[in-house]
């Protein structure tokens, strides 16, 4: 009788891939996000478009279609167009000047402090800037609200020992807004700050080093290595707080609730006040509606400049 060989008696496709009988489909593992994303999102946005469409005061009360007629009121509302020029200033303060700063603390902390003194130096002084970023915006809200208080505030305080008396930060329509801005700007430097440290990681010490020796200044090493090393982090900080700025709500809530006198309205407080508090959903909805379009075109833009500035560097 013949022998067979071990290595012959072996399955022919015990060393090979394995390659399935028909095509498969990875489509499966988006399922779950795709779900949540229709609660979350299409299902809430399809019913916001819904009830833009009618005048109704929430509740039982009846509907009554008026079509585009909400749209149309916006067009001649004051308080709608003047919330979105207050958003300008909320980009302002939590987009323009805290990637600034946060790009100057950045590049200070990882190309001199943390040479000079050490990472853990660096490490200390990224988590304290970044510290105001994990406070609840309550409680940030209640101690801005001491601090500038108009009659026991801490800087008003500080100003009465030396003889100056203080104005009404908050009480005062055309202190409020910019009173907003500067807390504001405090709860956000830390952002960018962990932001670029994380890119800055990448950028080979060596090459730091190499143009100091060729006597390149701070400032040079900055403009002509830093920022251009971590384009990438500054498009997705600018792109997020863009997004946070437009939909900005809490601050503007916890220190004014909207006033005085209407000056620190932005359209997602004055869609929240025509939501819950004038009984005009339709035209909440609205405004919420025309808010998540700018938002959408707006971040559409921004991606678009991301792109094209990829296209350009690696041409």
């Amino acid at each position: 009788m013949a022998t067979i060989s071990p290595t012959l008696a072996r399955p022919a496709t015990r060393n090979t891939p394995f390659r399935p009988t028909r095509p498969v489909s990875y489509y499966w593992y988006l399922l779950p996000i795709g779900l949540g994303f229709a609660a979350i999102v299409l299902v809430p946005f399809a019913c916001n478009l819904f009830f833009s469409m009618f005048q109704w005061k929430g509740g039982l009360a009846p509907m009554q279609f008026v079509g585009l007629g909400n749209y149309t009121s916006l067009l001649h509302d004051e308080l709608f167009w003047s919330s979105f020029k207050n958003s300008i200033y909320m980009i302002v303060a939590i987009v323009v000047v805290p990637t600034a700063i946060g790009l100057v603390l950045a590049a200070l902390l990882f190309d001199y402090l943390g040479r000079q003194f050490g990472p853990r130096v660096a490490s200390f002084l990224r988590a304290t800037y970044y510290l105001p970023q994990i406070v609840p915006v309550a409680v940030a809200g209640v101690i801005w609200s001491w601090v500038l208080g108009a009659q026991s505030g801490a800087i008003n305080t500080l100003l009465g020992t030396v003889g100056i008396e203080g104005p009404d930060w908050l009480g005062n329509p055309k202190l409020a807004l910019y009173s907003i801005m500067i807390v504001l700007i405090w709860g956000q430097i830390g952002y960018p700050v962990v932001i670029f440290m994380s890119g800055l990681q990448r950028v080979d010490p060596e090459l730091l080093e190499a143009a100091e020796v060729d006597g390149a200044g701070w400032w040079r090493r900055f403009r002509a290595i830093t920022v251009p090393q971590i384009r990438p982090e500054v498009f997705i900080v600018v792109l997020t707080a863009t997004v946070g700025a437009l939909k900005v709500f809490a601050p503007v809530l916890i220190l004014t609730n909207g006033g005085p006198e209407s000056s620190t309205y932005v359209p997602s407080y004055y869609s929240f006040l025509n939501f819950f508090q004038l009984s005009r959903v339709g035209y909440g909805s609205a405004i919420a509606t025309v808010l998540t379009v700018l938002i959408l075109v707006i971040a559409s833009l921004i991606l678009w400049w991301q792109r094209a500035s990829i296209r350009k560097a690696e041409s």
